[in-house]
């Protein structure tokens, strides 16, 4: 399933989002310059490795990707929902939360990773915290959704409640059936995208959110 859009109307223009998701695809454009980007020193120095561990790497790592799939994967998911949670936060609450849940994905992530030797780079940790807090705030809103089914290919109205507790899931049923088992060719950080999203979930309570009307829109 992938998300198109939130059946909800902005009443703002998310610049804070607009301003990370252009700094995730500058960032992704600098490594592009590095010779063999992903092991390149750059990626080195900025990835989350667990056995190499760097402090500012929790927050260096969440602006790195591993192609283009993984940026604009990650860039579009932050799109259709960060959008939103930073019209309810407002812009300066939005980024602190979104850093604060990319910390603490990264953290989770190396926690279950101890000694692994795998860089772990991408946004999705702290997309993750926004999916949660999305799902908090909006859980009856419906999410325009791609779906594919064998060989079609459709769109429905999926309930965000229902669609991002599938997703976080999967997350965790992926992350525990892969527990324990590093790989030299790497992988998901399924343990990051969980505790991005609990991280969401427990943190947008903690911020005072605008009580507007919202009207969903088709």
């Amino acid at each position: 399933m992938i998300p198109l859009r939130a059946l909800l109307q902005r009443h703002s223009t998310p610049v804070m989002t607009l301003i990370i998701i252009g700094l995730n695809v500058f960032c992704f454009f600098v490594e592009l310059t590095q010779p063999a980007y992903l092991n390149s020193a750059f990626i080195q120095h900025y990835a989350l490795i667990p056995d190499q561990l760097r402090l500012t790497a929790l927050v260096t790592s969440m602006f790195l990707h591993g192609g283009w799939l993984h940026l604009i994967g990650n860039m579009w998911f932050l799109w259709v929902f960060g959008s939103h949670i930073e019209n309810a936060l407002g812009s300066g609450r939005f980024l602190f939360m979104y850093l604060l849940c990319g910390v603490l994905s990264a953290t989770v992530q190396l926690m279950t990773n101890l000694g692994s030797p795998i860089p772990t780079i991408g946004a999705s940790g702290a997309i993750a915290g926004v999916m949660g807090a999305f799902v908090v705030l909006y859980p009856r809103v419906r999410v325009l959704t791609l779906v594919f089914i064998v060989f079609f290919i459709t769109t429905v109205d999926i309930p965000a409640a229902f669609m991002l507790i599938y997703w976080f899931l999967i997350q965790l049923g992926s992350g525990l059936l892969s527990a324990g088992r590093f790989s030299d060719a790497g992988g998901v950080a399924w343990f990051a995208h969980v505790g991005g999203f609990l991280a969401g979930v427990f943190l947008i309570r903690l911020f005072p959110v605008a009580r507007r009307r919202y009207y969903t829109y088709s």
